[in-house]
């Protein structure tokens, strides 16, 4: 969607015109199934069904695709329905993936264990080595390159517009899931990305309330097969949780600079503390990808990890011992979050080339007070 519209206007206006019958500012929520049909095929503003099409719905995929500069968004149940629809739109039996060394567990679980038995297989490469990245395109025909960056749980950064080079010089698409940074702090299909997914879930629902996912895309013809395989599967948004993601993205553009700005400060204080062994923040200097992360995105975000010197069951009581920081799964709310990735989100990548450290910690760094966040992790860690 081409605008001139500035990212904060675009968040408050894009799909969100006042209603036409009240003049209500904010879209109502059509919490309904079915359509009165003016005469048989005769759809009211298109609308039949609300697995096909919902008007709350609309207004957050047009949002969407406004935010991400893309042609058509797509919003689903969850960020996991999201990716496996995207899947297999593009993907057929005997295809072959490049994915993270480091992906979400998650994506990871639907490559390894799902879609395997569907017939595509998947390498998991750092995509932050763009040789490592072209030798694996060299080597087989691979139909999409996977990408995260920033990378959960531990921060690696990729080249996104030398990915997307590489990947379609190599003849396969390349999806970026941008969870992690939002739209506000990157836009990969300005850069060459062919799709992009999210778990809106996170930063752009923003306050923990709502489950949801979407996939943006340029290209009309994919824009179609994913219309198709949205509405066939059904694991649509429904049109509260639609609701309740609209009004998150309303304050994206604010929610993220105060994760930033606290997350930069708390990674300060890590990288300096004694307990702490190593810190993953692109925001640091001495990350390997911090040149490329302040080249790509308007900020580092606000998600740290970092290991405990003292090993594993000293990060599982760290774990423990916050006050602010909730221990729990899921990211990108105004809370902050404490969690052990080994056990928790990334459990099931345990044993495989992708198994995280079991000294590990991750934060995500809500938008409290930080100099109450850094006194909270300062007593955790003492």
């Amino acid at each position: 969607m081409v605008t001139s519209d500035g990212f904060e206007t675009l968040a408050i206006h894009a799909g969100q015109e006042p209603d036409q019958v009240t003049g209500a500012v904010v879209p109502p929520v059509y919490q309904v199934s079915t359509y009165k049909q003016d005469g048989v095929g005769g759809r009211r503003g298109g609308y039949e069904y609300s697995r096909t099409a919902n008007p709350t719905r609309t207004a957050l995929e047009e949002c969407l695709a406004a935010l991400e500069g893309g042609t058509r968004a797509f919003a689903f149940a969850s960020g996991m329905a999201a990716e496996d629809c995207l899947l297999r739109a593009v993907c057929r039996p005997g295809d072959h993936v490049l994915i993270p060394g480091d992906a979400y567990g998650g994506t990871y679980r639907l490559f390894a264990r799902v879609l395997s038995e569907w017939g595509v297989t998947h390498t998991a490469v750092p995509l932050a080595d763009l040789d490592a990245v072209r030798d694996e395109l060299a080597a087989r025909q691979v139909r999409l390159v996977w990408a995260e960056t920033p990378t959960n749980p531990l921060l690696g950064i990729a080249d996104l517009r030398a990915l997307a080079e590489a990947a379609h010089g190599g003849g396969a698409l390349l999806v970026v899931d941008n969870t992690f940074a939002s739209p506000y702090l990157q836009r990969p299909l300005q850069v060459g990305a062919d799709a992009v997914v999210h778990s809106t879930t996170k930063y752009l629902g923003g306050h923990s309330d709502v489950v949801g996912g979407a996939a943006v895309v340029t290209d009309p013809r994919l824009a179609e097969k994913l219309a198709f395989l949205h509405n066939a599967t059904g694991a649509i948004a429904g049109p509260f949780d639609a609701w309740l993601t609209l009004r998150g993205i309303k304050t994206l553009a604010v929610r993220m600079d105060r994760h930033c700005a606290n997350a930069a400060r708390v990674a300060d204080m890590l990288a300096g503390h004694p307990a702490v062994a190593e810190v993953f923040y692109p925001g640091l200097p001495a990350h390997p990808g911090h040149k490329v992360a302040a080249a790509q995105m308007r900020a580092f975000g606000g998600m740290v990890s970092f290991r405990v010197l003292a090993g594993p069951d000293a990060a599982v009581e760290v774990c423990g011992r916050t006050r602010l920081f909730t221990l729990g799964e899921s990211l990108g709310g105004v809370e902050s979050l404490i969690e052990h990735p080994a056990r928790m989100t990334h459990a099931s990548v345990a044993g495989s080339a992708l198994e995280v450290p079991a000294d590990l910690i991750r934060l995500s760094v809500g938008i409290e007070d930080c100099d109450d966040l850094l006194e909270d992790l300062r007593q955790a860690l003492s």
